[in-house]
This record gives structure tokens, C-alpha cells and sequence, in this order.
């Protein structure tokens, strides 16, 4: 097996074991490794899908089994994120245009890591408004997981607790569920549009499935997820340095 691979499946194990333990998939670390390695643009998006759909996929049952999964907080998000996170997929992106949506999603991914952990404020936290914001961040997030391939969990889960739409172990439930449907719409809407490559997709499929399962199972581990998802978020910042410089040198 090729050197690479083998380092790509180390990688994406520590980050299905830490992203999976609060609920997440990974998908911007994923994306942010892909990127790092070199991994065509037209495949970055299946690829960080498909480990998504994996990962998720042990999470949801883990918390499903231990009853935090509420389809009443699941269902707005999901209602407008299948259809949005279908168009997405179906887009045919020339490299440019993904690079620069996959540039400014990872920005963000950076500035909710580093710059918003603690927020000061509160929303309002009347059903209307829950029903609003869960309706339009739905769509929102699954157009951004369909394009390039970040589940967007990471914002999904605060907001969740933020607005009281939620606790903390139903915003966990509600992410991982979440990403898994829209990365399975998201695989959907890509399928026939590129070849995936499976000797390179099932090492790290196996790699982030024991560790998906084993972060959700520890999920109230020692590690504070703040600080993990830190630690992750240099493989995004590296990644943002090598995008921008591609997209404004080349």
C-alpha cells in the first residue's frame, strides 16, 4: 500500500475518533487533508461524503440507542437541506469556482473553530424563530455539503443549543444525523459524475469507521471537544494558506 494512503488513514482515524465524540462527521478536516495531499478537486467532495456518510452513520445509531435523537428537532433542518444538498451535488464546478467556495467555507469553518467557542449572547428562543432559523440553516448547509463536500455539523450543533432548540446531547444527536442524511443525498446527486477510486476510498473508510465508532462510543471521554477540534483546525488553516495561494498565484 502506498505510503500516503497509509498516512491519509492515520490522519482521518484521530479525526473520525475526535469529530464523531460530539457528533460530527469531520467533513471540513477531511476536506482540508484531501486538499493538503493533493487530491483531485473533482473528487474532494465524494471522498469527504462518502467518510462522512461512514462516520455519521455509527454515530446516529450511538445516540439514537441512547434515546438524545429527536426527529422533531431533526425534521426542519432535513426538510429544506435534502433538496439543496441535491442541487448541490448535481452542480458541475469548473476548478476555480469550487476552490473558491471550498476557500470560503473552510474560512468560516476556521473562524466558528478559533473565534466563536463561547459566544457571550443569546437568540431568541420562541418557536417561530426556531422554526426559521432551522428551516434556513438547513438549506444553507446541505448546498455546502453537496458542493463540496463539509456536512456543516459544526455549526449545526451550537446553533442547536444556542437557540434552546435543543441540549447538548440532542445537538449531538441532531449533527450526526444530520451530515449523514445530506452526504447521502450529496453521494447521490454525485453518482456518475466521477469515478472514485476504491483502492484509495476503502483504507480510508475502514480507518474512519473503527474510529467513528469508537469517538461515539467515548463520546463523554476526558478530551474536551473545544480543544480538539482546535488541534484539527490547523490541517484547515495549512489548507486555506494552500488554496489561496493556488487561486491567487496560479
Amino acid at each position: 500500500m502506498d505510503f500516503s494512503i497509509i498516512l491519509l488513514s492515520l490522519a482521518a482515524f484521530v479525526i473520525a475518533f475526535s469529530y464523531s465524540s460530539v457528533g460530527l462527521g469531520g467533513g471540513s478536516s477531511y476536506t482540508a487533508l484531501l486538499t493538503i495531499f493533493g487530491l483531485s478537486y473533482v473528487l474532494i467532495p465524494s471522498f469527504s461524503l462518502a467518510l462522512n456518510t461512514i462516520v455519521t452513520c455509527g454515530a446516529t445509531f450511538q445516540f439514537w440507542r441512547r434515546k438524545h435523537l429527536k426527529w422533531s428537532i431533526l425534521a426542519p433542518f432535513v426538510l429544506t437541506s435534502i433538496p439543496a444538498a441535491y442541487l448541490g451535488g448535481r452542480l458541475e464546478l469548473s476548478e476555480e469556482v469550487f476552490q473558491a467556495l471550498l476557500l470560503i467555507s473552510l474560512i468560516t469553518v476556521a473562524a466558528r473553530i478559533y473565534l466563536w467557542t463561547d459566544p457571550v449572547f443569546k437568540l431568541p428562543q420562541t418557536r417561530r424563530f426556531q422554526l426559521g432559523v432551522s428551516l434556513l440553516l438547513g438549506f444553507i448547509l446541505g448546498f455546502v455539503a453537496g458542493t463540496v463536500g463539509i456536512g456543516g455539523g459544526i455549526y449545526l450543533v451550537p446553533i442547536v443549543i444556542l437557540t434552546g432548540i435543543g441540549s447538548e446531547k440532542q445537538a449531538a444527536a441532531t449533527g450526526a444525523a444530520f451530515i449523514l442524511i445530506n452526504s447521502i443525498v450529496g453521494l447521490v446527486a454525485r453518482a456518475g459524475l466521477v469515478d472514485i477510486p476504491l483502492n484509495q476510498l476503502i483504507p480510508l473508510g475502514v480507518a474512519v469507521l473503527v474510529g467513528g465508532m469508537l469517538g461515539s462510543h467515548y463520546g463523554s471521554g476526558p478530551w474536551k471537544p473545544q480543544t480538539l477540534q482546535k488541534v484539527l483546525g490547523i490541517l484547515i488553516l495549512v489548507a486555506i494558506i494552500l488554496l489561496a495561494r493556488r487561486l491567487l498565484f496560479n
